[in-house]
Parts: C-alpha cells; sequence; structure tokens
C-alpha cells in the first residue's frame, strides 16, 4: 500500500499538469507531451485539437533499449530528445509547447528538453 506522502506527490503532480494543459488548450498549439517513470521515458508530439499523435518515442524502442546501458538516466534522456526532435523534423514540425506533465523542470526533463532544443525543435 501507497505512503500518504507518495499519493500526495502524484495527486500534486497531477493538479500543475491539469493547469499546465488548460493554458495548452487555450493556445491552441502542437505539444511535445513527457511521461518518465524511474525506469523510461516517452515522447509524444500530439496535434493542436489533442486528436492525433503526430510523432512518439521512447526508451523502450529496440534501437534505443539496445545501445543504452539503462534507460532511466539523463544520457537516455539525451538521446530520446535527439531522436525526437529528428523525427519531428522529418514531419516538418519545428515549433511546439512543451508539456512536462507536471514533472519538475530538472534532471531528465532538462535534459530531454534541452536535447530537443539543440537538434532544431524550437519551444
Amino acid at each position: 500500500m501507497k505512503s500518504d506522502t507518495a499519493i500526495s506527490k502524484k495527486v500534486s503532480r497531477m493538479r500543475r499538469a491539469r493547469r499546465l494543459r488548460c493554458q495548452f488548450k487555450n493556445l491552441h498549439t502542437i505539444r511535445l507531451v513527457v511521461h518518465r517513470t524511474s525506469r523510461h521515458m516517452y515522447v509524444q508530439i500530439i496535434s493542436a485539437d489533442n486528436s492525433n499523435v503526430l510523432v512518439s518515442a521512447s526508451t523502450l524502442e529496440k534501437s534505443l533499449f539496445s545501445s543504452l546501458k539503462y534507460t532511466g538516466n539523463k544520457e537516455s534522456a539525451a538521446l530520446l530528445g535527439q531522436i525526437i526532435a529528428e523525427r519531428a523534423l522529418d514531419k516538418k514540425i519545428t515549433v511546439v509547447s512543451f508539456d512536462r506533465s507536471g514533472f519538475q523542470y530538472h534532471g531528465r526533463i532538462q535534459v530531454l528538453a534541452e536535447s530537443a532544443r539543440k537538434f532544431g525543435l524550437r519551444f
């Protein structure tokens, strides 16, 4: 059974995510959505009307999974940022809004964002 601290941390994260998504809904922009667990990261680019996933990548993909020693670190986040940026540019997507899903902007989330910017995405 989860402790009260674990539940309150998740509730706080979901509250932050809801606030962010309301702002993105008003802007009508394409979103770069990030989700992380202790072992993996998942990244999707979602259309402005939230109906389609335009591009996606995760550390569970065989090409990434086999090339990395561990998938829950900053090295894998940097590689994932590079891959999502390259796939987005192939689909002619250059400008997105960064939806960090309520996660704090540090560590793996920050490294992923900086890597995506480095390889051509603007946000």
